[in-house]
């Protein structure tokens, strides 16, 4: 029986036992969790990322945001980077890193200009991913080489006009032609819509089977019949490339169809589920950022005789910001490991963008308030950090979605 106030933490599947309660306690839990999650390598990596957000990505990303302009040398420099397949087997031209590596990069580029890791998290999390786990050995020679190493990108088409969290109301229709499929149909909202060259394309083959007639496809850019349709004017992450796609008897021969026949939903949900571990890390980059201007201005604007964070209002504004963003942050690491360690990580991964994505939410609004009327305007970042976080809890599953499927997790048991 133990009498003493403790912290049990799960570190690599391991319980360890912290005896001591209070600030000394978390303290040393905290130090210790730490130690475990990021690795000499992985602190290298993150090194790196942050040096190449802030050198590479900070001096344009507000005229980026205001023309709405795809960051084209940039994303070939993350490709150089290796950033573009981290956890694609060298053999197939990635860097063959771990998910916590992944997410570690993706909040340092988050931070700055989540236009950008929303091109790093597609095409790792939900491209390459899907292609290594599920593509035939020829369909990863042919196109996850190209991925990986960033000679090209990828883009994830499963969203439709009636179609986005129930992925089962698909429209877009592949016909078996026996040595190929004819698709016909229109993606909405595809992240790199027209930047990309491969594209994973979900539709139906039989829609008497429900989600059973469901298959996935690798289309070219550049076949006959594939168009690019309207870019999206948002209200965030402006710089991203977003489009409509359309399918117009576009013809996709048989071996371009990923896993068996039928296996389509199955695929998408799959790769959402890994893709929602990059959209929480992107959250918690976009809160990190916005906390750490918020931080800094409150240091340096003076009212009432003093530093505004010498102010209670303030102060404790920043406070709740500060925990919240740890809270996040142990969450999404969990999720990684979880995925690391060759676990279930549904569940952790649908908290974490859960969480994450609000924390985002609320900790942007809280620092455009903590700015006052500069927070109002685009020379100080946090008005441009407030408008890319609402995404975070809509695409990849909104926040409904990650709820239900939390839901029916803990009420199975």
């Amino acid at each position: 029986i133990l009498l003493r106030p403790c912290y049990l933490l799960y570190l690599c599947g391991m319980k360890i036992l912290i005896i001591g309660g209070g600030n000394m306690g978390l303290t040393y839990a905290r130090s210790l969790l730490r130690a475990h999650l990021t690795t000499e390598e992985q602190l290298m990596i993150q090194q790196a990322a942050r040096d190449f957000a802030q050198n590479d990505l900070l001096p344009e990303v507000i005229e980026r945001d205001d023309a709405q302009r795809f960051p084209a040398e940039e994303v070939k420099k993350m490709g150089e980077l290796g950033f573009l397949g981290m956890m694609v087997d060298p053999k197939y031209g990635g860097s063959g890193l771990d998910t916590l590596s992944y997410v570690l990069v993706m909040e340092e580029l988050s931070k700055v200009d989540a236009s950008c890791s929303v091109v790093v998290s597609v095409n790792n999390s939900l491209v390459c991913y899907g292609l290594e786990q599920y593509g035939t050995e020829a369909q990863k020679k042919k196109y996850l080489t190209r991925l990986a190493s960033g000679e090209c990108i990828g883009a994830f088409c499963l969203s439709e006009p009636e179609a986005g969290s129930d992925a089962t109301s698909q429209r877009t229709t592949a016909i078996d032609k026996g040595d190929h499929y004819v698709i016909n149909g229109t993606k909405n909202w595809i992240t790199n819509g027209s930047s990309a060259e491969i594209y994973l394309v979900i539709a139906h083959t039989d829609k008497e089977k429900g989600h059973k007639g469901i298959n996935a496809f690798i289309v070219e850019r550049g076949m006959d019949g594939f168009e690019i349709g309207p870019k999206e004017n948002k209200l965030g992450i402006r710089g991203s490339d977003t489009h409509s796609l359309i399918f117009n008897d576009v013809k996709v021969p048989k071996e371009n169809r990923i896993g068996e026949d039928g296996f389509g939903f199955k695929f998408a949900m799959k790769t959402l589920s890994g893709g929602r571990i990059g959209i929480a890390a992107q959250a918690l980059g976009i809160a990190t950022g916005a906390y750490e201007l918020a931080l800094k201005y409150s240091k340096e604007r003076k009212a009432f005789g003093t530093e505004i964070a010498n102010h209670q209002a303030i102060a404790f504004k920043l406070a709740d910001m500060h925990v919240s963003i740890e809270a996040a942050r142990l969450l999404v690491y969990k999720a990684a490991m979880d995925k690391d360690n060759g676990e279930n990580y549904d569940i952790s991964g649908a908290m974490a963008k859960l969480y994450a994505s609000k924390v985002a939410m609320d900790v942007t609004v809280e620092a455009v308030q903590v700015h006052g009327g500069n927070g109002f305007v685009k020379d100080y970042h946090v008005e441009r950090l407030m408008r890319d976080a609402k995404i975070t809890q809509i695409y990849e599953g909104t926040s409904e979605i990650q709820k239900i499927v939390i839901s029916r997790s803990i009420i199975k048991g």
